[in-house]
């Protein structure tokens, strides 16, 4: 698959590279962009969501730096009727859990993102929950089409080059996908 973006990764992580190479596959994106949360990124990618109405600048000089968004209302984090605690035993998802099978969701959400990024850049976000190099963060990779989730996770975590040189050649993450569908 030759998808723009990933000829020139900016890491050697054999296990990152595939992975994000298999998620290309399967969501067919037009492009790749790593991300590396810096200044010139949060700028760019701002302008583009004002620029295509995602965004609406508010007054700069009230609120430097500052946008509204607007989400659908039937756009919500977490509905609880198809929110799944996947594991191998029904009972570890807890009582007030719905459950399913870890192989029946994979196949499930496969179907779901399959083309589910065409048309649009997929973003690759390598991430610490945490401060970077503490033995309590948590690296993460996550994989989006949206922004959106970009801008924010420059907000919510160190993000970027430093994070993915954290997870280094052979390290482990969360691996993470996302889309807008």
């Amino acid at each position: 698959m030759s998808v723009p973006g990933l000829e020139n990764p900016p890491t050697a992580n054999k296990q990152l590279l595939e992975w994000v190479e298999e998620v290309a596959a399967l969501t067919q994106p037009d492009r790749v962009v790593w991300a590396d949360g810096s200044e010139e990124e949060w700028h760019r990618l701002t302008e583009e969501m004002v620029e295509s109405g995602m965004f609406i600048r508010l007054n700069p000089e009230i609120r430097p730096n500052s946008f509204l968004a607007r989400s659908n209302p039937s756009d919500v984090a977490r509905v609880e009727d198809r929110t799944f605690i996947c594991s191998q035993r029904e009972e570890d998802a807890g009582p007030t859990n719905n459950w399913a099978d870890p192989a029946e969701m994979k196949g499930t959400l496969r179907g779901l993102f399959e083309g589910s990024m065409r048309g649009r850049t997929m973003y690759v976000i390598p991430f610490s929950m945490g401060p970077l190099g503490s033995r309590i963060a948590q690296l993460g990779v996550e994989i989006t089409d949206s922004p959106y989730v970009v801008v924010n996770m420059r907000i919510m975590t160190r993000m970027g080059q430093a994070a993915l040189d954290q997870i280094g050649e052979f390290g482990e993450f969360v691996p993470a996908v996302h889309t807008v569908g």
